[in-house]
């Protein structure tokens, strides 16, 4: 992976070049939710066409970049405590800590409510369970619906092995083995969402690239995965919070 930095006035953005098979000549740039940039470029292309392509667009670089971090600036870091707000499939639960000294720790869902229970309940102890549970959930919810999906996708012969892993800029990738890599913050998503980016990754077994035939595959599959990914995009920053 090669990287490259913008110049754009008084601003420097770095971006990251993607070699990407099977793309043979159009260099695509993204920006994503997060603000990192990312160029996909045919395999070999030069630095000086990758320069021009990003030069080219470096305006529109340079005002989504700053969209992306105008959102992140507005969102409070978590503090773990009774009254905040958890967010499970695209619903929103009240946290509530329960100090409980014969209690070895554990959390779990009540009603309208996400329960931590434990006997001392300073942050770090607080956030390492939600995170456990978190954890717990998303690959249950993940296994079904991989298994779902791909009983209707007839490009997938059978449900892909998985795993998770927390990830600064991707909800998931899907690596040249066919093994799945899944964020478990996804779980935090609207159920539309999660199967947007399972279809999205699950198309990669056929196509693993963002070419021409993997967009045609996915709008057979998931025909307003667009709009669908428009509303995730928006979320990134409260949903990996």
């Amino acid at each position: 992976m090669r990287t490259g930095i913008l110049t754009y006035g008084e601003e420097r953005v770095p971006y990251t070049i993607h070699e990407v098979a099977g793309r043979t000549s159009r260099i695509a740039i993204h920006v994503d939710p997060d603000g990192s940039v990312q160029v996909d470029a045919p395999p070999g292309e030069p630095e000086d066409r990758i320069d021009q392509a990003v030069r080219r667009r470096a305006r529109w670089i340079v005002t989504h970049v700053a969209d992306a971090r105008a959102r992140f600036r507005h969102v409070s870091p978590r503090e773990y405590v009774s009254g905040e707000q958890v967010l499970h499939l695209g619903r929103r639960y009240v946290l509530k800590v329960i100090v409980d000294p014969a209690f070895p720790g554990g959390a779990k869902l009540v009603a309208n409510r996400l329960e931590v229970r434990l006997p001392d309940p300073n942050p770090t102890a607080v956030r390492t369970l939600v995170r456990l549970w978190r954890f717990a959930r998303a690959r249950s919810y993940f296994r079904k619906r991989i298994e779902a999906l791909s009983k209707t996708l007839p490009w997938v012969s059978e449900p892909p092995p998985f795993e998770l892993r927390e990830m600064a800029r991707q909800w998931g990738n899907c690596a040249p083995d066919g093994r799945i890599v899944l964020n478990p913050n996804l779980v935090k998503a609207p159920r539309d969402a999660i199967d947007y980016v399972l279809v999205h990754e699950l198309a990669h077994l056929k196509h693993h690239n963002h070419g021409a035939e993997f967009t045609r595959l996915l709008d057979g599959a998931m025909p307003d995965w667009r709009e669908i990914k428009a509303r995730l995009d928006a979320m990134v920053e409260v949903l990996n919070g």
